[in-house]
C-alpha cells in the first residue's frame, strides 16, 4: 500500500502465515511446522482392475495408518517452452544432415502450431506434512491471546529446538513417502530454495516469468 510520498506502508508478507523458511521446512507464524512434497502422478485409467483395487487398498491403509491432517495441493500452470524453441532453432541452425534438418523445422512449426491453438499446461502436486510442537490442550487463553499479537519476527525458533522438532517432522515424512511408494507414487521432499521458488511463483505468477529467483546461497543478508 504506496502511501502519499511514495513509500510502500505495508507488503504482502505482513498478511501471510509463514514466518521463516529454513531447514528445508516452513515455519508458521503460530509455531507450526511444514515440510512440503512433491509427489508424481499415475495414470490410474490405464492400469487393470486388479492394479486399480491395489491402488485404492493402499491408499485406504495410508490414510489409515496416519494419525495426523495432511494438505493435497494441486497445481495448474501455463508451461513456458520459449527456451525449448529456442534451444530447437539453435540446434536446427547447427544440423548438418539435410533430412534431419528439415524434420526439426516441422517438428518446430508443429510445437508452434500447437501453442497457437491453446495454452499448453502443466500439473504439479504437491503434498504438505505438518507438526506441531505444542499441541491445543497446553495453549492457556493468555497464551493464544499472545501469539495473535506477537509479529512474524519475533518469532525465531532456537537452533537446537528446531533440530528436535525436525525430527520429529522428519519421521512423518518418511512415512508419508514410505505408504505414497507403496502407491507407486515418487515423492521428493523440497528443499529451502525448491520451498521460497514455489511460494515465489504462487504469489507472483506474473513477474515470475520474467524474473528469476538468485540462489539463496548466494545472497547475503545484512544483519
Amino acid at each position: 500500500m504506496p502511501t502519499k510520498g511514495g513509500k510502500i506502508k505495508s507488503s504482502t508478507q505482513e498478511y501471510l502465515e509463514i514466518a521463516e523458511i529454513k531447514g528445508d521446512t516452513v515455519l508458521m507464524r503460530d509455531g507450526t511446522m511444514r515440510s512440503i512434497l512433491m509427489v508424481s502422478s499415475v495414470n490410474f485409467a490405464l492400469k487393470s482392475e486388479d492394479e486399480q483395487n491395489a491402488v485404492i487398498a493402499n491408499y485406504v491403509s495410508f490414510l489409515n495408518n496416519i494419525n495426523f491432517t495432511i494438505q493435497i495441493v494441486i497445481q495448474s500452470r501455463e508451461l513456458n517452452i520459449d527456451n525449448y524453441l529456442e534451444t530447437l532453432k539453435q540446434k536446427e541452425k547447427e544440423q548438418t544432415n539435410e533430412l534431419l534438418k528439415i524434420q526439426m523445422q516441422d517438428y518446430i512449426k508443429y510445437i508452434s502450431e500447437l501453442i497457437s491453438i491453446g495454452k499448453i499446461m502443466s500439473k504439479r502436486f504437491y503434498l504438505l506434512v505438518p507438526y506441531n510442537p505444542m499441541t491445543e490442550k497446553h495453549r492457556g487463553f493468555f497464551r493464544s491471546l499472545l501469539d495473535a499479537f506477537k509479529p512474524a519476527f519475533l518469532i525465531k525458533m532456537k537452533e537446537e529446538k528446531f533440530i528436535k522438532y525436525r525430527q520429529q517432522l522428519d519421521k512423518r515424512v518418511e512415512l508419508v513417502k514410505n505408504s505414497l511408494a507403496a502407491m507407486g507414487l515418487m515423492a521428493v521432499q523440497l528443499d529451502t530454495q525448491s520451498i521460497i521458488e514455489l511460494f515465489y511463483n504462487t504469489y507472483n505468477p506474473v513477474a515470475s516469468k520474467h524474473q528469476t529467483l538468485a540462489d539463496v546461497k548466494q545472497l547475503r543478508i545484512n544483519e
